[in-house]
């Protein structure tokens, strides 16, 4: 899966690989890699891969899974189909309570003690997934884990959700994505090495020489 999900993914242009002319985050940092799966939602063959891939990972290691909830605002509408295809209930975590009406964090019906699994599109180090789980938990849910469609596998993130107790399930990751990439001739072999160097410790610029 890891492999068949990287390669639909840069196929469509939902992962863009520039290691000569690197992106830069809002931090600051250079990056060889940019991840947009939203452009999974407008690639019906990719789409329909992706939605079946969340369902069967949520089947696969969270049988128990009561209702489905989507981080918004990637993760509402992966939250959403994937929920219609396993015929469970579904809502989603805004960024920020609503400033009006009910006030409103968490969209749809969830019963204290609700067995949940949060649908993620990105995870890279972990912080608006962790908070996604905080407030579901502090709504009473049991967050059994987190489905997401990419992570890039970054330390930082790993060790957060290791910390908060989050267990997080991704469709594919940035090693398998790096092998396919080369394979299908998205980048030269010769900088797989360094996009992971570069995953391994993003302030080292050192992978740009």
């Amino acid at each position: 899966m890891e492999n068949k999900i990287a390669s639909a993914l840069l196929s469509i242009g939902a992962v863009f690989l520039r290691p000569e002319q690197p992106f830069v985050w809002a931090s600051g940092i250079k990056s060889p890699i940019y991840c947009d799966n939203r452009l999974t939602l407008s690639a019906p063959a990719v789409r329909t891969l992706v939605e079946q891939s969340l369902a069967e990972t949520v089947r696969k290691y969270y049988p128990e899974c009561e209702m489905l909830m989507g981080t918004s605002t990637a993760g509402i509408a992966h939250a959403a189909i994937t929920a219609d295809i396993m015929n469970l209930p579904m809502g989603y975590v805004r960024g920020s309570a609503k400033d009006h009406g009910r006030t409103n964090r968490i969209e749809g019906k969830m019963e204290k003690g609700c067995k949940v699994v949060v649908i993620e599109d990105l995870i890279s180090t972990g912080g608006s997934c962790i908070d996604v789980v905080e407030a579901l938990r502090e709504e009473g849910a049991q967050v059994l884990g987190v489905v997401s469609i990419f992570t890039y596998g970054m330390k930082k993130g790993l060790d957060r959700m290791a910390q908060a107790n989050v267990e997080n399930h991704s469709l594919s990751n940035l090693d398998a994505l790096v092998e396919v990439a080369a394979q299908e001739n998205y980048i030269a072999p010769e900088w797989k090495d360094k996009i992971i160097a570069f995953r391994n410790n993003p302030s080292d610029e050192s992978w740009i020489k």
